[in-house]
């Protein structure tokens, strides 16, 4: 399924936010998940880094996931060392993968793959 990546030109970066178009990092993974007609995650309302609940949630949810390759629709763990501090969804642009991410500053961005990766000290990548 294609992505209609002109709709996240709207989207504005709001700490929590999980309704388009005030989204966070987690919010975009759902919202894009809904767009590729895939089940949402669960929405962890209220969770935000803020005292690790990032980690924490991310932790537990994957439990619920399998660990896959980087694939169309896989969602994105990101490290600081050890703890899980932003989130971002695989997708498929013309045949290439990028990354989907939310961030204050400059809210959606889709970077291809391997330039995403090498921001972080690790990333895993789930379904």
């Amino acid at each position: 399924m294609n992505l209609n990546t002109e709709k996240y030109k709207h989207v504005k970066w709001v700490k929590g936010g999980r309704k388009f178009p005030a989204l966070d990092c987690f919010g975009l993974i759902n919202e894009i998940r809904r767009d590729l007609n895939l089940l949402p995650w669960q929405d962890f309302a209220g969770i935000t880094k803020d005292n690790n609940g990032l980690d924490v949630n991310a932790r537990l949810m994957f439990k619920q996931l399998k660990q896959c390759e980087p694939e169309h629709g896989a969602g994105v763990a990101c490290y600081s060392g050890t703890i899980v501090d932003h989130v971002a969804i695989v997708v498929n642009l013309n045949g290439l993968l990028f990354v989907a991410e939310c961030n204050p500053k400059t809210n959606v961005t889709f970077l291809p793959l391997q330039r995403f990766i090498r921001r972080f000290h690790r990333v895993e990548f789930w379904k």
